[in-house]
């Protein structure tokens, strides 16, 4: 019989990472949208940013009408972001860390004032058709701004899950890089990945092996509880 995850962070017991959470008061709203396959993925980190963030919400899902029923309130959606999947005409000009594009991935001259009065940003969690598929089934985040990031480190992942794109992120990272630059505080990106890091040593460290004598005592103590309950 498997154990049941931890409530808080929903990983396998021996992965639990609630010890290193500490949450983080953002000012921008952050809202994760899964996709429902996302959710059994041992390494995925949409919980852990939703714990790390205060303001924040995730949402398991496949379509939602609107941004108004995810939320509960108004919306004016040119305040509000989402990483977008696309692609991007660069150009001559190198990439910034974080820009607002077109509808055909062209970079906006005026990014930083759009950046700067977001209320929210939105984050798909998925593997890359996942987010594709969330991208489609929801078109009212065609009216929302489409925010490129361009961040200049590499995941966390390394080999521990393999990603489509060498420059690919966790959706913890993605959302952390966002809001700490979004906020001017480049401090919170390594404060937010703290889980993240526990998460990955705790899954490349050697679990316990047991031994004969050990396992037969747990089937016997099982043996035990089962003869107790049916008596």
């Amino acid at each position: 019989m498997h154990a049941e995850p931890c409530s808080a962070c929903l990983k396998p017991v021996h992965l639990c990472v609630c010890e290193a959470v500490e949450p983080i008061d953002n000012a921008v709203f952050l809202l994760i949208l899964q996709h429902p396959q996302e959710k059994r993925e041992t390494l995925g980190t949409a919980q852990i940013a939703h714990l790390q963030f205060r303001n924040s919400a995730l949402k398991v899902g496949l379509s939602w009408s609107n941004l108004k029923r995810i939320l509960g309130r108004e919306v004016d959606y040119k305040r509000w972001g989402v990483l977008y999947l696309g692609p991007v005409k660069q150009g001559a000009a190198p990439l910034p860390e974080m820009s607002i594009v077109d509808k055909g991935g062209v970079p906006q001259r005026d990014s930083d004032l759009v950046l700067a009065d977001l209320e929210g940003v939105i984050v798909l969690d998925g593997t890359w058709s996942q987010a594709k598929t969330l991208w489609w089934r929801n078109p009212w985040l065609l009216k929302c701004r489409r925010i490129v990031l361009n961040p200049q480190f590499r995941s966390l992942y390394g080999q521990a899950r393999k990603e489509p794109r060498r420059d690919s992120v966790s959706t913890l990272e993605a959302a952390a890089f966002l809001l700490s630059r979004l906020e001017a505080e480049p401090a919170i990106l390594d404060r937010a990945l703290k889980p993240f890091s526990l998460l990955l040593k705790k899954l490349r460290a050697p679990r316990p092996v047991a031994t004969p004598r050990a396992e037969a005592e747990e089937s016997a103590s099982e043996r035990a509880l089962d003869k107790g309950e049916a008596e």
